[in-house]
Formats: structure tokens, C-alpha cells, sequence
């Protein structure tokens, strides 16, 4: 277990000098592609008319009573 803990750590620490390393432009390419595959997925029919956030303020309200 100790062993996957310091992997986690270090493959964080990896992606972190990663992304530091990225120039303007390359961090622009990477974001662009990332949201045009967004476009790309199926949309569920039922997110068309209702997104779920009304239904998650409710759960919360609730929460707080």
C-alpha cells in the first residue's frame, strides 16, 4: 500500500512540473482539444431540458434544515 502512496505522490508531482513546463500556447492547444472533445460525446436527451442543478440546490437546502 505504502509502495501505490508514493507513486500517487510522485506521478502528482510529475503532472504538476508537466503542466508548469507547458508554454502559453501549448496549454491553449491542450485546453482547446480537451473542450472540443466535449462536442464530440452524445448528449443525453433529458440534459437538453434540465441540467440537475435545480434538483442539487434542493439536496442541499435540505441539508442545511
Amino acid at each position: 500500500m505504502m509502495q501505490w502512496r508514493r507513486a500517487a505522490v510522485a506521478l502528482e508531482e510529475r503532472r504538476k512540473r508537466e503542466l508548469q513546463g507547458l508554454s502559453e500556447q501549448e496549454a491553449l492547444a491542450a485546453s482547446d482539444a480537451l473542450l472540443s472533445l466535449a462536442a464530440t460525446l452524445p448528449l443525453a436527451t433529458s440534459r437538453l431540458t434540465d441540467s440537475g442543478l435545480v434538483r442539487q440546490q434542493a439536496r442541499f437546502h435540505r441539508r442545511r434544515q
